[in-house]
This record gives C-alpha cells, structure tokens and sequence, in this order.
C-alpha cells in the first residue's frame, strides 16, 4: 500500500510513531510528516547528549569555581573530538542515508561496519595522548595551579576513554542515515540514566560510594556511555528493519574507506574549524581569571543544551537530503530543508527569548557566586541574541553536509568562526576592554554572518549535483 493512502493520522498518533520507531519510507511520506517522524527522536537525542554536560557542571558546581573551571577546561578539550566525532558522522550519515535511498541495505551495512573500524583506529592515539599530556593541556588553556594538579585525573579519564565518545557519536549516526532514529535516542536515554544516578553518588560520595570529587564526574560518565555503546552493538547485531550487520559485512573494505574519509576529511575539518574556535575563545576569556572561566562555562553549557536539540532538526534535514537525492528527488530534497529551518527558527527563537528574559534566576540554580553569575548571565543574553539567524544556518549546512557537499560547509566556518569571530572576540575582549562580554558579542556576530551566507550558498543549488 503507498505511504499516501488513507487519511493522515493525528499528531498524537505520530509522535508516538516517531518515539516507538517507524518503518515509513521518508523518500514518499509527506514532507512534514518525514521531518516530525525523524526530528523528534532526534532532537530528543540531541537534548539527552547535552545533559551529559549539564549534569556534571551541576554536581561538580558544589566544589567551587576551580572544580567548574576543570571541567570548562576540559571541555574545551573535548570539543576538539565531539568534532571529530561530528565530522566522521556527517562522512558516515551522508553515504548510508544515500544507499538507504537507493534501496541498497547490504551497501548501507557495509558503510557501517567501516565507519566503527575508523572510529576505533582514529581513538587510539588520542587517549595515548591524552592520558600523558592532561597536566601541559590544561596549562596550556590557563589552568590554575589548583586545576592542574588536582584536575588533570578528569581530563586523563575522558580523553583515555575516546573510543566510547567516538563510537557513541558514530554509531548513532549509521542508525540515523538509515532513519532509525528512535534507536539513537534510546541509546542517549540508557546512557543518560546511568550518568544521573551515578554522578552525584560517585561525586559527593553518597551511600556507599567513595567521594571522588571531580574525578567522579569523569567517571560517571564513561560508565553511561559505555553501557549506551554496548546497546548499539546489541541493536546493530540483532539488526532493526532498516540494517543489520551480518559475519559477511565483517571486514576490511579500502575502497568504501577511502571513499568515507574523502568524504569525511573536510567535514571533519569543518567541524574542528568551529569548535577549535571555542577552544581559543576559552583561552581569551581565561585571561579574566577563574572566575570568567567558570562563569562562561555554565553559560555555554545552557547554549549547547538549546543548540543540540536544534542539530537534532539539523540531523532530519541531512537525512532527508541524503535519502531523497538518492532516491532522485532533488527538489523534495530542498523542500524539507526549508521547512526545517523554519521549524527550528521558531524553536530557536523562543527559547533565545526565554534565555534573554530569564537568564538570572536561571544561572542561579547552577552558581551563587557573585562573579561567576555575572560573567554567565551576560554569556547567556548576548549569545542568545544570535539564534534566530543560527537556526536557519545550523539546517542549511547540515543539509549541504547530507548532500555530500563537505567543503563548502568548511569553507564558511573558516571564515565565519576564524576570520571574524576570533579576531573579534580578540579585539573587543583585548584593545576596547570590553572584557568576556567582547568575546560573547563576537559569537553572536559570526552566527548571524554564517546563516546569511548559508542562505545564499543553497539557493544556489549546486549541492544537487553531489555523488557520494
């Protein structure tokens, strides 16, 4: 029977088909409809990955300015591998959702088995790294004396546990490109549950637990992700409607690497172009002191819980992209991304209002450190002011990244986030005294150039043409 026949079902209806998980075809189900069924699990998603941060920032804020400024630090840090992780998904993403359009699960699986290899091969010299270098990183970004010697055991526990950020980022994006997207969000659940029980009980000691302080923290959470990876694998194997991987799909393809890390080479630099900004503009601000730091950390925090859930409308549109192009279906392609993006303008908007209007009582429920709640508030106002324009360049690029167009993407964080944004978070922040409110000023402005460029570059329709 077509996916057109019969009258529509109510929205209640299709929320819980997009939560339960769906088997529509979202080369023929209508537009609006495909974005709802795959943009609710994966804004969910998305919202579940932040509280990762958000948890930790919470507990360990019971430890004082240093201890949050540990975790800022190195979440500085790991910004610099949620891009690769990013970077890898968009490569991985773009090609299974293209075969998946095509109709070619075999194809799609094989995708899959070669995106964890590379997640696995890429890890392991980065926790080697990170677990003999956390003392100089942490120096390095402006660490106090106090982070350094009694921090670096959080950063040598993250860093060293890589592969499982990695896989976790991976794997999601193999069941999103095939658009199982309920199964991502699932796993972010599991991982999230274990991460809320174990945080404040490993951190503050409770029960039976020893009291490990911000280590805990870093502990926790390699345990949630850890058991959220071990779901994957369980689903991967046991296989869903739209992949499984079987003992044939088990080996080396140099061809179907090579293709992804063609693909993934420039998204991965795309991706690191704009978070390695948010590393540098750590290190401006952390020339303020301690206090700075800890304060643009709980902001920025509070950002990226209303940021990822919009990458999760972000992830629909690049799914939709992929598929229907591989499906032949350019101009469908195109409609959901518009209609994307304006969904996650209202979205985005209402909440920059929110963060605007309520931003006091807000950081307050993290911090009642006069300075700290200051340099936060100011964070969140002035950055939420850059959202409305955010939203609609958060689905354009991602979409260009569905279609396989990589490099343009990377081009536009070049010079938004590294040819405006930097250099005006330096001379506002510097020369002109503004302080960290400089910096907040220059993301808000280098959001709003990349959206508009962003617009102009997809109007333009050469993404169209992209094979993968």
């Amino acid at each position: 029977m077509s996916t057109h026949e019969g009258p529509a079902p109510s929205l209640w209806a299709s929320l819980k088909e997009a939560l339960h998980g769906t088997e529509q075809d979202f080369t023929e189900v209508p537009v609006g409809r495909a974005i709802l069924l795959l943009a609710v699990p994966m804004v969910l998603e998305m919202l579940m990955e932040s509280v990762f941060a958000i948890v930790d920032v919470f507990f360990v804020s019971r430890l004082g300015a240093e201890a949050i400024a540990t975790v800022g630090l190195t979440e500085s840090i790991l910004a610099l591998l949620y891009a690769l992780g990013m970077g890898l998904s968009i490569g991985a993403t773009a090609m299974i959702a293209r075969r998946t359009g095509e109709k070619d699960p075999d194809a799609a699986a094989r995708v899959a088995v070669q995106t964890i290899i590379l997640g696995v091969l890429v890890s392991l010299p980065i926790a080697v790294a990170g677990v003999i270098f956390a003392q100089p990183l942490l120096s390095l970004l402006g660490g106090s004396p106090w982070v350094v010697e009694h921090g670096f055991r959080y950063t040598q526990i993250l860093l060293g546990g890589n592969v499982i950020i990695l896989l976790l980022f991976l794997i999601n994006a193999i069941f999103r490109g095939v658009g199982d997207a309920a199964v991502s969000m699932r796993v972010l659940g599991l991982a999230n549950a274990l991460n809320i029980l174990l945080c404040p009980c490993l951190v503050l000691g409770l029960g039976p637990f020893p009291e490990l302080g911000v280590v805990g923290a870093a502990t926790a959470t390699t345990i949630g992700r850890g058991a959220g990876v071990c779901y994957q694998f369980y689903r991967l194997f046991r296989g869903t409607h739209r992949v499984v991987i079987r003992r044939e799909h088990l080996r080396f393809e140099p061809a179907t690497m090579l293709a992804m890390l063609r693909l993934s080479g420039s998204a991965t630099f795309q991706t690191l172009l704009g978070t390695a900004s948010w590393t540098v503009l750590v290190r401006i601000v952390a020339s303020a002191g301690s206090a700075a730091v800890a304060g643009y950390t709980i902001g920025m925090r509070i950002i990226v819980f209303a940021l990822l859930p919009s990458w999760g409308m972000s992830n629909a549109a690049a799914t939709l992209v992929g598929q229907n192009l591989g499906a032949r279906q350019p101009e469908r392609a195109e409609q959901a991304v518009w209609r994307a993006g304006f969904y996650n303008m209202v979205f985005l908007g209402l909440v920059g209002l929110g963060f605007i209007l309520f931003a006091e009582p807000l950081i307050a429920t993290f911090t009642r450190e006069p300075p700290v709640a200051a340099v936060a508030v100011r964070c969140l106002r002035v950055v939420s002011a850059g959202f409305l324009f955010y939203a609609y360049g958060m689905v354009l690029t991602q979409a260009l990244n569905g279609a396989g167009d990589t490099t343009t993407p990377m081009l536009l964080n070049l010079l938004c986030f590294w040819g405006i944004e930097l250099p005006l978070a330096w001379l506002l922040s510097r020369p002109l005294g503004m302080g960290p409110t400089g910096a907040f000023a220059a993301i808000a402005a280098a959001f709003s150039v990349f959206a508009l460029l962003g617009v102009w570059v997809f109007r333009r329709g050469r993404w169209k043409q992209h094979r993968v």
